[in-house]
């Protein structure tokens, strides 16, 4: 096995192993590093391995994956039977359990005690205050979030910020590490409810129910809008980045020019939203419907595709300044 740059060992642990957890196996498998797994409920842990064969035997069959990548990748991840197997000697730990405090803050006390003092320990929550994780704990000043984008072995953003009792070089040493994996850290100044991703993402979907409660629109137009309209933008560029290319002046004019539109627009956006039965109900028959003849499975199959050709794109083709000479 080999080392870090400062000489420990390339040994983490997952703890908890369900949808996200199973998908940050991948992510540090792929890196070449020990991943041991651990998840409280066995059976849990059983449904992750089986679930990273399929996704590795599709990924060999769809995408060209390579049979000794597959094999490497396999052979980096450890079953553990317990907690402490799983946390010996590692270098960071990421926990993935309920987004319940009670529950949460019993698993910090626990790798606080279990894991080697230097060793990071994130939570992928972004409900939870990591001040209110780590509370009470010797090792706060160890504890981050990364807080992911599901799944993090298909999408790089993950969400980092810390406690009121962090070590601002945990943080730096947490982002340097997830960069490392391949990944694209965001480093936030402070924590809010939801952090960034979950915020900017409610707002947008309580729009979108509002929409559709209220009969303007129905489920298909508000995905048709989003999949060939604000989608194709925003996922080369970002909002601030699309509003500086849509006028010839930037994003200054842009704002100048559409400022009261958007105040117009925001003052009649919805307030509170109850998400009723009915309204789920409305919207699950809806979708199961576009999607019929596809199952869940295939329709997880073809977005993880299509997120990595796409990123496959834009790393192929970036932005280029012109060449001063011509």
């Amino acid at each position: 096995m080999g080392a870090e740059p400062n000489g420990q060992p390339r040994a983490v642990a997952v703890v908890g192993t369900g949808e996200i957890g199973r998908s940050w196996i991948r992510v540090f498998a792929r890196a070449g590093y020990e991943t041991r797994a651990w998840d409280p409920e066995p059976e849990q842990l059983a449904s992750a391995w089986e679930w990273m064969k399929a996704e590795l035997k599709r990924a060999r069959k769809e995408q060209g994956l390579r049979k000794r990548v597959v094999r490497s990748e396999r052979e980096h991840v450890v079953r553990c039977a317990t907690l402490q197997e799983a946390v010996d000697g590692v270098i960071w730990v990421q926990e993935s359990g309920p987004e319940v405090l009670e529950q949460r803050r019993p698993i910090f006390a626990q790798l606080d005690k279990l894991t080697p003092p230097k060793a990071v320990l994130a939570s992928s929550t972004s409900m939870l205050d990591m001040t209110a994780i780590a509370k009470g704990l010797s090792g706060a000043n160890r504890c981050v979030i990364a807080h992911p984008v599901n799944p993090p072995h298909i999408i790089p953003a993950v969400e980092v910020v810390g406690g009121h009792r962090t070590d601002p070089l945990v943080l730096r040493r947490a982002v340097r590490f997830l960069e490392r994996l391949g990944l694209t850290p965001v480093l936030l100044r402070g924590y809010v409810t939801g952090l960034l991703l979950h915020r900017m993402e409610a707002a947008l979907v309580r729009e979108a129910l509002h929409l559709v409660k209220e009969g303007f629109a129905s489920p298909e137009a508000v995905d048709a809008v989003m999949r060939d309209g604000l989608g194709l933008r925003w996922a080369l560029m970002g909002p601030f980045a699309v509003g500086n290319t849509s006028t010839d002046g930037g994003i200054r004019e842009f704002f100048r020019r559409y400022r009261p539109v958007f105040e117009r627009v925001c003052a009649d956006l919805c307030g509170d939203l109850t998400l009723t039965p009915e309204v789920v109900d409305q919207l699950a028959k809806s979708v199961d419907g576009t999607w019929r003849r596809v199952s869940r499975a295939q329709q997880r199959a073809w977005r993880d595709d299509m997120v990595g050709r796409i990123r496959h794109l834009k790393e192929a083709h970036p932005v280029k300044p012109p060449d001063p000479d011509d």
